[in-house]
């Protein structure tokens, strides 16, 4: 993770995070341990829990745990144990947070919901998930976002190389793992052409598979047509695919309905964060029998024989079932890393109670911190360069409204 350690390496004599009490409510790995412990490095005191039943990595929070930090985490939570875990991190004696780190909106909505008093303390969330940013956009619609909101999923650095080119190796990787499949020539759709959705697409077709793509939005729609994909609705195919991956953001995609309707032994995966875009809760009937083959693996019985095979039970299928590139957490983790710092040492009005992008020299810099790893060189602007086309030679090179 060379971007987070080299950037520890520069801020660490600054303590930059001095007087920080965060609440973080990520997923609990190798990578985001490293992240955590970068924090810590930099002057902040931790509190941390899972964002993912499925994904914690039980030796990693028992080390932590073990080196004094509160860490509430282990794999294969219930849902009670789940919010158990983030009040556990958010209500202690003598300790109070003052900043969020979170990945899906949990901590702040249990700390606003159960503690709106000392939600009101609190100097800045950071969020990097596509739901929790969704969740803190309709908080500031309403007039009930009461703190600055660092939006880091938009930023070009995670977008790009979290969401797009880590989907794009991880779909693959954790659909080998949990099922062996052979992918060519098999039928997939993909519900989602965002960059999570883009990834996935790239990837699958890439092994010989026919990709099906379903979108709402017009433009993501064209973007699938140009790209060589056909752009459908989910009842067009549904009986026919093989494998069905969502990464959408949104709830229902996938009801009893299209299940009903699929192959015996089609695959059932989620690429968003959320677990609420297959509606798992619909297989749980009494007419439906569930077998487990293996953990993260169930097969799901229907009373004529035929079955589907559903993964990591709706929930993000790359983290529960295989890991993401150690290379690009270190980018997102950088990202979460500098709107921490941001937020929290803003002088007073810089930032409102309104949900911000983090600045396009913060994105720059993150990617600069990872260049080094492929020898690569960068080409310097002169002074007649920059003036002609009016920029600083150490940037910004975009303006914010730019898409890479």
């Amino acid at each position: 993770m060379p971007g987070i350690v080299a950037l520890r390496k520069r801020a660490a004599d600054d303590k930059p995070l001095k007087g920080a009490k965060i609440v973080a409510c990520t997923h609990i790995n190798a990578q985001t341990a490293v992240l955590i412990e970068t924090l810590i490095e930099l002057g902040a005191s931790i509190r941390w829990a899972a964002c993912n039943i499925f994904s914690t990595q039980n030796e990693v929070a028992a080390a932590l745990a073990e080196a004094g930090q509160p860490v509430y985490a282990w794999r294969g939570e219930s849902e009670e144990d789940f919010w158990w875990c983030i009040d556990k991190c958010i209500n202690t004696e003598n300790w109070q947070p003052n900043m969020i780190l979170d990945d899906g909106g949990d901590a702040t909505h249990l700390i606003l919901k159960k503690y709106p008093a000392m939600f009101k303390m609190i100097k800045g969330i950071c969020e990097e998930s596509v739901t929790g940013v969704h969740r803190l956009y309709q908080l500031s619609k309403a007039g009930k976002l009461s703190v600055p909101a660092m939006n880091v999923n938009d930023s070009v650095t995670k977008t790009m190389f979290d969401n797009l080119y880590s989907c794009r190796e991880s779909i693959v990787d954790s659909l080998k793992r949990a099922t062996d499949v052979m992918f060519g020539g098999k039928q997939v759709v993909v519900c989602g052409y965002g960059e999570v959705g883009k990834g996935c697409c790239q990837a699958l077709k890439g092994l010989g598979c026919t990709v099906y793509v379903t979108e709402i939005d017009p433009v993501c729609a064209l973007q699938g047509c140009m790209d060589g994909f056909r752009v459908v609705k989910l009842s067009e195919v549904i009986r026919q695919v093989d494998i069905l991956i969502t990464a959408t953001g949104n709830k229902n995609v996938v009801s009893r309905e299209h299940m009903d309707k699929m192959k015996n032994g089609a695959i059932v995966c989620n690429m968003g964060h959320s677990n609420t875009e297959i509606d798992v809760n619909s297989l749980r009937t009494p007419d439906l029998t569930w077998e487990k083959v293996r953990s993260q693996v169930d097969h799901i019985l229907w009373p004529d024989g035929k079955r589907i095979i559903l993964l990591a039970e709706g929930r993000l299928v790359n983290l529960s079932c295989s890991s993401v590139p150690s290379f690009v957490v270190s980018i997102t983790s950088c990202t979460q890393a500098l709107a921490l710092i941001e937020l929290f040492n803003a002088p007073p009005g810089r930032y409102k109670s309104d949900v911000y992008l983090l600045p396009k020299k913060m994105d720059e810099y993150v990617a600069s911190l990872h260049l080094p790893t492929f020898d690569a060189h960068l080409t310097e602007l002169t002074d007649e360069q920059a003036k002609y086309m009016g920029l600083n030679k150490a940037g910004p090179f975009k303006p914010n409204y730019y898409r890479y």
